[in-house]
C-alpha cells in the first residue's frame, strides 16, 4: 500500500513539474492578460466601496467622524495603489505576480484539445462570455480551468506525501485519513471554484432582473414625453452604476460607433441574458421605425408587467424565507422546551 501511494504521488509530481517545464511565453502571456483583469476588477469594487462609505460618513464631524471611520472602514487607497503597482509591473513584463502553480493547467489546455476545446471549455466560456465580455471571456476562461486542472494534480500529490509519511511512521489510520480528506477536500476545491462562477452569474442575473422594472419605467417615461428612443436610453443607462445600466451603457456606446442597432441590442441580449432583457431589446428592435407613439406605450406595458411581476417575485422570496425561518425557530423552541425541562424532571427525580 506505502509503495503504491508513493509512486501515484510521484507519478502525479513529476507529471506537474514536466507540464510546468512546457510552458511557453503565450501561456504566460494570457495568465498575465487574467491577472491583470481580475486587479483591474478589484480596484473597481474598492473605489465603489470607498465611494459609499464616503456617502455613509457624510455629516460626521470630529470625533464622531473618527468612530464612524473605525466602524465602516478606512479608505482603501493603500491596496488600489498596491493593485496598480502589480498592473504596472505586469505590463513591463514583470511575470513575478502570476501564480506559477495554475501554469501546468495552461500547458493542459493548450496541447490536449479535448481539455482546450471540450464541454467544460464551452460551458465557462458562455458564462465568462457573459460575465465579462467578449474581450476578456477567453484569458478568463483559461485562468479558470488551469486552477481546475493544476490545483487536483498538485494538491492530490502533497496529500499522497503526507500520508505516505504518517503510514511509513506505522500511523496508518491517519495517513489514510489524512489522504482520503485531503482528496476529497482538493475535489470540493475544484468543484468550489466553477460553482463561485455559476452563483455570480445567478446573482448577476437577478439583479438585473430586479433591476428591470425600474429602467423600463424611466424608459417609457422619457419617450412618452417626447424623447427619442436612443437618447432616452442613453439618458437611462448613465443613470445609475448597477449591472443593468452598466450593460445598456455598452449599448449606447456601440449605437455612437455607428454599431447597427440590430446588431448592438443583439448583443445586449447575449450580455444580459435574461427574459427581461430580451424581451426589451427585442421590442426596441421591431419598432424602430414606428415612431415614439407606439414604442412608448408598449414600454408603458412592459412597466406595467415588470412591476407586477416584480410583486409577486417579492412574495415568493417571503414565503421562501418563512420556510428556511422554520428550522432556527425549531431548533430555538427545542432548546427552550429542554431548559424547562431538565430542572423539572430533576426535581421530580430528587423527591
Amino acid at each position: 500500500m506505502l509503495i503504491v501511494i508513493m509512486i501515484a504521488a510521484t507519478i502525479l509530481t513529476v507529471a506537474w513539474l514536466i507540464l510546468l517545464g512546457r510552458v511557453i511565453p503565450d501561456d504566460w502571456v494570457s495568465a498575465a492578460y487574467a491577472k491583470i483583469f481580475n486587479n483591474r476588477a478589484a480596484i473597481s469594487k474598492l473605489r465603489l466601496k470607498d465611494k459609499h462609505t464616503a456617502e455613509r460618513l457624510t455629516g460626521f464631524n470630529g470625533a464622531a467622524l473618527f468612530v464612524m471611520k473605525f466602524i465602516i472602514g478606512g479608505s482603501s487607497a493603500k491596496k488600489i495603489r498596491q493593485l496598480e503597482r502589480d498592473i504596472s509591473l505586469l505590463q513591463k513584463g514583470n511575470l513575478k505576480g502570476i501564480n506559477i502553480f495554475v501554469m501546468p493547467g495552461y500547458v493542459l489546455q493548450r496541447e490536449i484539445e479535448a481539455i482546450g476545446k471540450g464541454g467544460i471549455h464551452k460551458s465557462i466560456l458562455s458564462k465568462c462570455f457573459e460575465l465579462y465580455g467578449r474581450k476578456h471571456s477567453l484569458n478568463k476562461t483559461r485562468q479558470l480551468l488551469a486552477q481546475m486542472l493544476s490545483y487536483p494534480m498538485i494538491g492530490v500529490a502533497l496529500t499522497f506525501m503526507l500520508g505516505a509519511i504518517l503510514i511509513g511512521t506505522e500511523n496508518t489510520s491517519a495517513g489514510m485519513a489524512i489522504i482520503g480528506i485531503g482528496t476529497v477536500l482538493v475535489l470540493v476545491l475544484v468543484y468550489a471554484i466553477y460553482d463561485e462562477l455559476n452563483d455570480i452569474l445567478r446573482k448577476r442575473r437577478k439583479a438585473i432582473s430586479r433591476q428591470f422594472p425600474n429602467v423600463v419605467s424611466k424608459l417609457a417615461l422619457l419617450v412618452t414625453s417626447g424623447m427619442i428612443m436612443d437618447r432616452a436610453w442613453k439618458e437611462t443607462a448613465f443613470s445609475q452604476e448597477a449591472d443593468l445600466y452598466k450593460e445598456m451603457r455598452k449599448t449606447s456606446k456601440e449605437l455612437d460607433n455607428l454599431v447597427s442597432p440590430e446588431v448592438a441590442y443583439g448583443n445586449f441580449i447575449n450580455r444580459c441574458n435574461t427574459k427581461e432583457s430580451a424581451k426589451l431589446a427585442s421590442a426596441i428592435m421591431q419598432n424602430l421605425s414606428k415612431g415614439n407613439a407606439e414604442i412608448g406605450k408598449l414600454l408603458k406595458d412592459m412597466a406595467r408587467e415588470a412591476w407586477l411581476e416584480r410583486r409577486h417575485t417579492a412574495k415568493r422570496d417571503a414565503e421562501k424565507a418563512n420556510s428556511k425561518l422554520m428550522i432556527p425557530t425549531m431548533m430555538l423552541f427545542l432548546a427552550i422546551l429542554v431548559i424547562l425541562m431538565v430542572p423539572i424532571a430533576m426535581n421530580f427525580s430528587g423527591i
